[in-house]
C-alpha cells in the first residue's frame, strides 16, 4: 500500500499526479513556503521541550519566532485549498483552522462574558481577576492552539478593528504561529474604514509578523469546475440525484459516497453541534429535512455559510401553510448562503417560482425566489466567497 502523503509539498504532488490539480507555478511557490513553514513546526516540537530544561542552566539568547504567512489573492486561486492542506498535515496537536467571522464572533461573546464576571468567576475560568479582558483571552487562546490558521481574512467592522490590535499583538508574544488567507493585500485591510488609522499599526504587525505572499494565477479554478454546471434540478428523482453527484465530483474529486475521501463534519454552534454528513474540499451535502426540518437559527446557517464555499442540498419538497415553519428556516438558510456568497446547488420538487406558490406565507418567499433565481447566474458565481 502506498504511503500517505506526511508533509504539504508531496501532498500536493500526489494530487498532481492523480489529475486533482494542475501544474501551477504560483500555487507551488506557496507549497513551497507551507512546507518550510511545516518544517519548522516539526523541528520545533522536540526543541521546545529541551528548552525547559535548557533554560534553567543557559542564558542564550531567544530564538526568533517562526513567522506565519498571508495569503491573499482573488477569488478561486486556491488560498483556502492550500492552506487546508498544510493544517491537515500540520506535525501539532494544539492547532485550531476556523473561519474570520466565527473567530470574531467568539471575541466578542468571550469579551460580553468577562464584563459581567465577578472577580471570583474571572480568577476561576482565566486565572486573572483585571478589568481588560484580552490579555486573559489571548493566553487562553495561545494555550489551546500554537498555530492558528484564518480562512476568509477581512476586517470591516470598527469594533473588530480595535480590538483586533492588541489581540494579535499578545497572540504573536505568546508564540502563537498564524497563516491566513484573504482576498486583500494587507494595506488594503479595512480600506475607508471610520477611524482607520487606528487600525494601521495593526497592519503593520501583520507585515512584520507573517511573510505577505501573493497567490494571484490568471486561473479562476472554482469557476472552470463550475462552468456549464446546472446548479438547480427538479423534479426530485434519480436524475436530479446523479446531477448532484456528478457536480460534487468535478467540485472535489470525490465521489459523495467514497468514506474514504469524503467526511462527516461537526460544527459547533453557541454550545451545540450542527452535523454536515458529507464534506471535502470546501464543498457541503445536506439534506432539507435535517437543516429546514430541525429547530435551527440563523447562528447555525451563518456557521455553515462562513466555513464551506459550496452547499449542496437535497429533497427541498414543495413548500405551503402545512410547513411554513420549515419555509421559515429555509429563507434564512438561503439568506445567509446569499448574503456570503456561498454558491448553492439542490434539488427540489419544483421550480424556484413554484416552492411556495399559494397560502399564508407566499408573498414573503417571493425575495427568497428572487435569490434562488439570482445565485443560479453567472455573476453570482463568480463571486468571492464571505467577500
Amino acid at each position: 500500500m502506498k504511503k500517505k502523503p506526511s508533509d504539504p509539498n508531496s501532498c500536493y504532488l500526489e494530487m498532481i499526479e492523480l489529475g486533482e490539480l494542475k501544474k501551477d507555478a504560483i500555487q507551488a511557490k506557496i507549497v513551497g513556503l507551507l512546507q518550510g513553514l511545516h518544517q519548522e513546526l516539526k523541528n520545533e516540537e522536540p526543541a521546545k521541550k529541551k528548552n525547559v530544561i535548557a533554560k534553567l542552566f543557559s542564558n542564550q539568547e531567544k530564538k526568533d519566532p517562526i513567522k506565519g504567512l498571508y495569503i491573499y489573492g482573488d477569488v478561486g486561486r486556491g488560498k483556502s485549498m492550500l492552506m487546508d492542506l498544510f493544517f491537515d498535515l500540520a506535525p501539532i496537536k494544539e492547532k485550531r483552522r476556523v473561519h474570520f467571522h466565527a473567530f470574531m464572533l467568539e471575541i466578542h461573546k468571550e469579551m460580553h462574558e468577562w464584563r459581567y464576571m465577578d472577580s471570583a468567576a474571572r480568577i476561576e475560568k482565566f486565572g486573572v481577576k483585571d478589568d481588560d479582558p484580552i490579555p486573559p483571552l489571548a493566553a487562553k487562546i495561545a494555550a489551546e492552539s500554537s498555530l492558528l490558521c484564518f480562512d476568509e481574512f477581512q476586517v470591516t467592522d470598527v469594533t473588530d478593528a480595535m480590538i483586533l490590535g492588541r489581540l494579535f499583538k499578545t497572540l504573536f508574544e505568546q508564540g502563537v504561529v498564524m497563516v491566513l488567507t484573504s482576498n486583500r493585500i494587507p494595506d488594503d485591510l479595512y480600506k475607508d474604514g471610520l477611524n482607520r488609522g487606528l487600525f494601521l499599526p495593526t497592519i503593520e504587525l501583520i507585515k512584520n509578523k507573517l511573510n505577505i505572499e501573493a497567490l494571484d494565477g490568471p486561473t479562476d479554478y472554482r469557476m472552470e469546475r463550475m462552468k456549464g454546471m446546472e446548479v438547480y434540478h427538479y423534479p426530485l428523482g434519480e436524475e436530479a440525484t446523479k446531477a448532484l453527484s456528478s457536480s460534487f465530483w468535478r467540485l472535489t474529486d470525490h465521489e459523495v459516497n467514497d468514506r474514504t475521501q469524503v467526511e462527516a463534519d461537526d460544527i459547533e454552534v453557541q454550545g451545540r453541534i450542527l452535523h454536515i454528513p458529507v464534506t471535502s474540499r470546501g464543498v457541503a451535502v445536506v439534506s432539507f429535512k435535517k437543516i429546514c426540518g430541525a429547530a435551527l437559527g440563523s447562528a447555525d446557517y451563518l456557521a455553515l455559510a462562513w466555513k464551506y464555499h459550496t452547499v449542496i442540498m437535497v429533497g427541498i419538497p414543495e413548500l405551503g401553510p402545512e410547513n411554513r415553519n420549515e419555509a421559515k428556516r429555509f429563507v434564512i438558510f438561503i439568506d445567509s448562503l446569499y448574503e456570503n456568497n456561498v454558491k448553492f446547488l439542490c434539488c427540489a420538487a419544483v421550480a424556484p417560482e413554484k416552492l411556495y406558490a399559494e397560502g399564508n406565507g407566499h408573498f414573503e418567499f417571493q425575495r427568497t425566489v428572487s435569490r434562488l433565481m439570482e445565485m443560479q447566474s453567472k455573476e453570482y458565481l463568480a463571486k468571492g466567497h464571505a467577500v
